[in-house]
């Protein structure tokens, strides 16, 4: 784990415990959270430099005995916390975070969103609020709320406008609907560009003006981020990779098309594959993917993979010239095999003077990249506020 990694999990820990316990010593703090009494000490220094927290001798710990009463230490309430919603195709999530991109409190639970649209709607709103009553926050508190899903999204209205995802949302506008539960402005963009600029931000591509996030899940998307700003398109469309069409590929896809992209990479093809090649009956005994990757048969199969997707985004790279490319999703989890199979291909296929600048890189946040990119959202909405 990186240093950078380290401290932020250290933040998150200290966060997590005044959020539950109010205000707390130092010595509570490290015997709360298990962290070391200079680990503490240097993240309290952090915090109290970013605004996070406070730190008052006349607002002593409780449980303090005779003698000199120590300092205690609580969240400064509102201070600037945001909201970040993450609907997935069967999940949903909630976090309350710091403008820093510290999360305090988070909520999150499995449901099939794409086939159920107001009860995914209503649920992320109940997540939104147990993660604000933990967080020991109020939606009064709240600086800005973001959410992405998983659906082309007209850029001027916000209304889910593509047929072939999330075909019972087509019509509906999810920001308004979450912006009337809330009773707070929403922030509403598509998952993959919110995966985007969560790695931008906090994960694999800091600091990475030219950019392509693939979401590989079940279905197969990308975000584009082009001279340090994310491109959506005319119609909100920009990234539908996991339409392009392969050739000698027959299998029929939701579009309507056959030999989509998405019919032969995405989560559910790759453990079909897995449960043939590890001899093993059900998908619930399949090991997780990143435990997968010293296993020479699934190694193979996770690598062909990579390599069908980087002939796609060889592609790409001709076009678009990005300095990296990030893949994550359920299938980004697979990390050092997929990563080589992409490698592989953007080597083979795309032009010389565009191989040379990108970098192939799995996931830094795994399967937090969109909340982390709906933190990012959240948090600009706050500064233009």
């Amino acid at each position: 784990m990186s240093v950078s990694a380290r401290r932020t999990r250290t933040r998150d820990a200290l966060l997590a415990v005044l959020a539950e316990h109010g205000t707390v010593s130092r010595a509570d703090l490290s015997r709360l959270s298990g962290l070391s009494r200079s680990a503490v000490s240097s993240a309290v220094a952090e915090l109290l430099a970013d605004g996070q927290v406070t730190e008052d001798p006349a607002q002593a710990a409780p449980g303090a005995g005779r003698g000199r009463r120590p300092t205690g230490v609580s969240l400064r309430r509102g201070a600037g916390v945001v909201l970040a919603l993450d609907l997935g195709h069967a999940h949903i999530s909630a976090a309350v975070a710091t403008t820093a991109g510290v999360i305090i409190a988070e909520e999150g639970a499995a449901l099939d969103v794409d086939n159920r649209p107001q009860e995914a709607l209503d649920a992320v709103v109940v997540l939104a609020d147990r993660a604000l009553e933990r967080s020991g926050h109020r939606r009064s508190d709240l600086a800005g709320v973001a959410a992405g899903v998983p659906a082309v999204l007209d850029p001027r209205t916000g209304v889910v406008r593509a047929p072939t995802k999330l075909s019972r949302w087509l019509g509906m506008n999810p920001g308004e609907a979450l912006a009337r539960a809330l009773g707070r402005p929403v922030e509403i963009g598509n998952d993959a560009e919110l995966g985007a600029r969560g790695e931008r931000a906090y994960g694999a591509a800091r600091g990475i003006d030219d950019l392509i996030y693939v979401k590989a899940s079940h279905g197969i998307g990308a975000g584009l981020v082009l001279g340090g700003r994310v491109y959506v398109g005319a119609t909100g469309a920009s990234g539908e990779i996991g339409h392009i069409q392969l050739p000698g590929a027959a299998n029929l896809c939701r579009c309507g098309n056959r030999g989509c992209l998405e019919t032969v990479v995405s989560i559910g093809d790759v453990r079909r594959q897995l449960l043939h090649v590890l001899l093993v009956r059900n998908e619930e005994d399949l090991p997780p993917l990143a435990e997968l990757s010293t296993e020479p048969a699934a190694a193979r199969v996770i690598t062909e993979t990579g390599r069908t997707l980087g002939r796609v985004l060889a592609d790409l790279v001709n076009v678009l010239n990005p300095a990296a490319i990030v893949i994550g999703g359920e299938l980004g989890l697979a990390g050092a095999p997929l990563v080589a199979g992409v490698r592989e291909s953007v080597d083979r296929y795309a032009q010389p003077v565009s191989v040379g600048a990108v970098d192939v890189r799995a996931s830094a946040l795994g399967l937090k990249a969109e909340l982390y990119g709906a933190i990012t959202a959240a948090a600009e909405q706050a500064r233009r506020a």
